[in-house]
């Protein structure tokens, strides 16, 4: 006579983990979504945003306050155009590419380090590692426009997220603690789409400083 409520409950509680698991799944497929998408169409968003204050800041003769300048890069597209932030956190590096702040300011002696994603927070250094040695990496300050050539591949130079002499003013394994005497960039981003404890790099150096017109 048992039997029968036995089963009903087992039933209840079967039904309940079924309904458990699907909203676990929706809420994982949900995080996903907004991960490898919303945060793409957020950061366009913002980048579209910061790039009009850094134009008016320009314009007015001022230094902007919401960056430090634009970055732009032929090999990732004709159009593309990001605004270059001080900081390499990850409220900073999901509205653009980030300047390490101990590093070179643009055109300056030393070595100007840039980091960006690869995936998510709109994904800037997406197309990293196709890169090549010889390609312009151009930098636009209010003054400046500042051209640098890169000396690799994308897909050359691969270190743990450890390692710091990407960051050294001069960016060598050789060269700890040697003073900068050249102007040179180092970009930094993941050597993977997804999880990954490597970083993939490459460095250039400074061929061209030309003054904007007005300034």
């Amino acid at each position: 006579m048992s039997s029968a409520p036995a089963r009903s409950l087992g039933s209840r509680l079967v039904l309940v983990l079924g309904v458990v698991l699907v909203l676990a799944g929706v809420g994982i497929l949900g995080w996903v979504g907004w991960q490898y998408w919303g945060t793409n169409v957020v950061a366009q968003r913002d980048h579209e945003r910061i790039r009009g204050e850094i134009s008016e800041a320009w314009e007015a003769q001022e230094d902007p306050i919401a960056g430090v300048g634009l970055l732009r890069i032929k090999r990732f597209g004709a159009d593309f155009e990001v605004p270059i932030l001080d900081g390499d956190d990850d409220a900073t590096l999901a509205k653009g590419v980030g300047r390490h702040e101990e590093s070179a300011q643009p055109g300056r002696v030393g070595n100007l380090v840039l980091s960006g994603h690869r995936v998510t927070h709109g994904e800037p250094f997406r197309k990293f590692l196709d890169l090549r040695a010889g390609d312009e990496v151009v930098v636009e300050t209010r003054t400046h426009v500042h051209t640098y050539v890169l000396r690799q591949d994308g897909d050359e130079i691969r270190v743990p997220f450890t390692t710091s002499w990407p960051l050294w003013p001069v960016p060598d394994p050789d060269a700890e603690g040697e003073p900068a005497t050249e102007r040179v960039i180092t970009l930094v981003t993941c050597s993977e789409l997804f999880h990954t404890d490597d970083r993939s790099v490459v460095v250039g150096d400074l061929v061209s400083s030309e003054r904007k017109p007005g300034t």
